[in-house]
């Protein structure tokens, strides 16, 4: 394993045993304007789907809602295989999804009980953008669970059964917006929405800046938290939750993707090298270009697995009837002699002629059979049959999908076959080579590597093109920019423009809405016909190696039709197997995938098993908060250019935030090599205008240089982490929760038992999905010893976790109100002034540190013996005080800790012109 590699002894792999026709028709669904979910409506069972949703070649395709109950059902829909865009919206009635789909698809997914809406995007809409893609949050459920039923949460309850999850201000263009998300112990049965008051900034006071509602998010019956997002006029300090119980709950808002200072490109950074859409051939060229320009400091790879190339082979179908029909496929393929072969089904003329066939050059004539009469009787199996022993070396003859062939052929004239491809002669139609182009001073593996690959899905076009910007910075601004020169010398960057080329080239030139490669892996048994062209191909998503379909993952299809079809198994495809070849340099510590749309930036686990949606192993907290950190850094960079932020919702684990997606290449950089690899999804749409495609290719440029810059600074990290421990009083008696926090994102190992920690310690964990860590009970006196590590191997305070050494953090955890001091607090008039009197007893039988604590002044009182006291009557200066609290902070020691303990009594308000206690 490479020194580049990350820790893995503490990450394990858990296995698991219809206007859709052509411009002018029209969708006979539910009208745009009619179309509503249903309220309250028992949603119609989902029936058997055919393995086949029925694709056929001539249709275009286009964006439908359809209209879900809950997750099991969109689990359902993901199962069929129909092609989703990456829009995902809960509502009170359901959840709503976009689908890619034809009319024939929308009568087979309807005949199997899902329900459609609103036509949002049609073939003619196509032809300047493909639609949005548009998702929310799809949470994991069964964190959840375990916050709810856990010992954690019973033991927070205590305290409030309301917690603030993530309180995040950010802005977007011109507008403010606060985000919150929070979880509330009743959220499971009761429908209640949470109210959350905003304060108006630093020193005002809370309800100030007014207030938002945020509702439950419920999955498949199952709570998950409530969340909203508001508008707001200033950025709030805090904000409070008041459950309906009465429980409270505060906490800070941070600001989301806050931009500071400068940006880090120098003066004379040169930027915006794409002026228009790239094919693959010339993403290509492109890079081959530069790289000539800087041979130094670049070069180009030939990757080592050619695609099956921009190349079929040529078709026809004859005949209309199933029973009667014959499909024909030439030998060679269609650019290579395929395109001449032609077919012709004669009548004879003449009675009792005998079934004969006759090949001139390419042209194969079929006489067919008659009888007595003159009619023709030769079936489609027996002209099937004919064809490949008397032209077999020429065509391949088949019964349309399986039929038996029993129906009499109609005859056909002279019928030229095709495949059908329209893109022009410069496109190469041999199997096509994949490349990528490396930048770096020291290209020997010998330099942290970083990855960045795009067009995994065909019809992604502005993916590519951030690549490319993203390749021409580095080499252009080399020479003059001090901080592009940094990255270039230090690291290995490895930067692939265009995974799927003959999908890309299809998209471009054939069907717009391809989604995979060109790959025809259906049998002439099935849909492998000249009808189906448009519905072959492996998702190249889908075919990686890591808790795939082939694993018992959800989010793939056994069917070659699907457009999430998985392949025939794991690394079946030459363009997997090239990421699979990028991702095992030993260098590469970092990836980005690039795909589009719907501005979402993820990371693994991206795939679960259902039912239960039990997702693939996720990172530990040090890992998770090195996702999240550098996410920060990376989402701030692309808001930098046009002030558009990836917001929160959108920001997080694959499988959280979207939907299952098995096989997919980011878990297997993560979980096979041990990869920080994220996804962006780029934009709000495949193919949207030039404008919009400039800007985003742009924005996300910046994101990808900043990786490298994260990548860089993980590089050089020599700073060990700190960590500290908290200690609060539990709901149960005699324990304690504790806590812990570290400097940067670290691991926690630790034991509870007086022993060395070392790397097969217990591992400080996360609380649940998107919460921090966990809350550990704890028997009051505990002795607990720790260390933490940072992802670069950096250990604190220099301890050797597998050595002898034991400088590793030590403490017994006191709960901190187990010492015994008793406070009475009284208010009283004293010549016309009100006066606040606190008096603290030391109950312990040791001395004490004790701090009297008021609104009015403090009191400091070193070791107050024990059974002794300390007393201070605060001055307010004013005739009258209004209801309020003081304190008592005590420090002693338990069995050699200190121990701090805060008690709190609260007075009654007076008035010393009318000292009669307040009603």
């Amino acid at each position: 394993m490479s020194e580049f590699r990350t820790r893995s002894r503490w990450r394990r792999r858990v296995p698991v045993s219809a206007a859709l026709a052509a411009g002018t028709a029209v969708l006979l669904l539910v009208s745009p304007a009619a179309a509503v979910l249903p309220q309250a409506a028992a949603p119609a069972p989902v029936r058997e789907t055919p393995e086949d949703l029925g694709r056929l070649a001539d249709e275009k395709a286009s964006v439908v809602e359809v209209l879900l109950a809950d997750n099991d059902e969109l689990d359902a829909l993901v199962a069929t295989g129909v092609d989703l865009d990456h829009h995902v919206d809960r509502t009170e009635n359901g959840i709503v999804v976009h689908a890619v789909v034809t009319g024939n698809e929308v009568d087979s997914l309807t005949a199997a009980g899902f329900t459609f809406g609103k036509v949002l995007h049609t073939p003619a809409d196509s032809e300047a953008r493909i639609a949005e893609r548009e998702a929310t949050i799809a949470e994991h459920l069964a964190d959840n669970q375990e916050f709810m039923a856990g010992a954690g949460m019973a033991a927070r309850a205590a305290v409030s059964d309301v917690k603030i999850i993530r309180a995040d201000y950010y802005t977007n263009g011109t507008s403010q917006v606060l985000s919150v998300e929070a979880k509330w112990a009743q959220g499971q049965t009761a429908t209640t929405a949470l109210t959350v008051a905003r304060d108006s900034g630093p020193g005002t006071e809370i309800g100030s800046g007014g207030t938002q509602n945020i509702t439950r998010f419920v999955d498949a019956g199952v709570y998950m938290y409530h969340r909203g997002a508001a508008n707001v006029t200033s950025k709030p300090e805090y904000v409070r939750i008041t459950s309906p119980t009465g429980d409270v709950a505060v906490a800070k808002v941070k600001e989301w993707l806050p931009i500071e200072g400068d940006a880090p490109e120098g003066p004379g950074y040169q930027k915006d090298f794409v002026t228009s859409y790239l094919t693959p051939t010339e993403l290509y060229a492109r890079i081959k270009a530069v790289a000539e320009q800087y041979p130094s400091i670049s070069e180009i790879v030939e990757l080592p697995y050619k695609t099956n190339g921009y190349r079929r082979k040529a078709q026809a179908v004859l005949g209309t009837a199933n029973a009667s029909r014959v499909g024909v496929d030439s030998l060679a393929w269609g650019h290579e002699g395929g395109n001449n072969v032609s077919v012709e089904l004669a009548n004879p003329g003449a009675a009792d002629s005998p079934l004969a066939v006759t090949v001139t050059g390419s042209d194969v004539r079929v006489s067919l059979a008659t009888n007595a009469a003159g009619a023709v009787t030769s079936t489609a199996a027996e002209v099937v049959a004919a064809l490949n022993a008397q032209a077999g070396t020429l065509l391949t003859a088949y019964t349309y999908r399986g039929n038996a062939g029993t129906g009499v052929v109609a005859t056909a004239a002279k019928t030229t076959l095709t495949d059908g491809l329209a893109a022009p002669a410069s496109v190469s139609r041999d199997p096509h080579s994949v490349y990528a182009i490396r930048i770096g001073k020291h290209r020997d593996g010998s330099k942290l590597g970083v990855l960045a690959y795009a067009q995994e899905h065909a019809r992604e076009w502005v993916p590519p093109l951030v690549t490319i910007e993203t390749a021409e910075r580095l080499l252009r601004n080399y020479e003059h920019d001090a901080n592009t020169r940094e990255l270039v010398d230090n690291l290995d960057i490895w930067i692939a423009p265009s995974i799927n080329p003959d999908g890309g080239h299809y998209s471009f030139y054939d069907f717009n809405s391809q989604r995979r490669n060109m790959t025809n892996h259906c049998p002439l048994t099935g849909n492998a016909d000249f009808l189906a062209r448009n519905s072959w191909g492996v998702d190249n998503n889908r075919n990686y190696t890591e808790y795939s379909l082939f694993d018992g993952y959800s989010g793939a299809s056994t069917s070659c039709t699907s457009d999430t079809y998985a392949g025939p198994s794991e690394l079946s495809e030459p363009e997997n197997k090239n990421v699979d070849w990028l991702a095992s340099r030993g260098n590469i510590k970092f990836s980005m995938n690039l795909h589009s749309s719907g501005n979402y930036f993820m990371w693994s686990p991206g795939s679960y098993a259902t039912p239960g949606r039990i997702s693939a192993p996720r990172p530990t907290l040090a890992e998770e908060s090195l996702f999240w950190g550098a996410s920060s850094r990376i989402l701030t960079a692309i808001k930098r250019h046009r002030n558009l932020a990836v917001t929160p919702a959108r920001t997080g684990p694959i499988a959280d935030v979207l939907y299952s997606a098995a096989g997919n290449s980011g878990d297997m950089l993560w979980y096979k090599y041990g990869i920080y690899a994220w996804n962006f999804e780029v934009g709000t749409s495949f193919q949207p205008t030039w404008a919009s495609a400039k800007e985003e290719t742009l924005e996300y440029s910046n994101g990808l240089v900043e990786m490298l810059r994260v990548a860089r600074d993980y590089d050089t990290d020599t700073v060990a982490p700190t960590s500290t421990v908290n200690v609060e009083a539990s709901a149960t008696p005699g324990m304690v929760d504790v806590t812990f926090d570290t400097s940067e994102p670290a691991a926690v190992f630790y034991t509870v038992d007086g022993s060395r920690p070392t790397y097969e310690s217990a591992l400080y964990g996360s609380a649940g999905v998107r919460e921090g860590g966990e809350t550990l009970t704890l028997p009051s006196g505990t002795t607990l010893h720790w260390f933490s590590v940072d992802s670069r191997g950096n250990v604190e305070g220099g301890y050797l976790p597998d050595g002898t050494s034991t400088n590793y953090n030590k403490k017994k955890v006191w709960d901190p109100e187990a010492l015994p001091v008793t406070v009475t607090v009284q208010v009283r008039c004293v010549a016309g002034k009100a006066y606040v009197a606190v008096q603290a007893n030391n109950e312990h039988n040791a001395g004490v540190s004790i701090a009297l604590e008021s609104a009015y002044g403090t009191k400091a009182a070193a070791n107050v013996a024990p059974g002794g006291n300390t007393f201070q009557q605060f001055n307010t200066r004013a005739t009258a005080v209004a209801a309020g609290s003081a304190s008592a902070r005590a420090t002693g020691t338990l069995d050699g800790t200190a121990v701090t303990t805060v008690v709190t009594k609260e007075y009654a308000a007076l008035n010393c012109a009318d000292p009669r206690p307040a009603q």
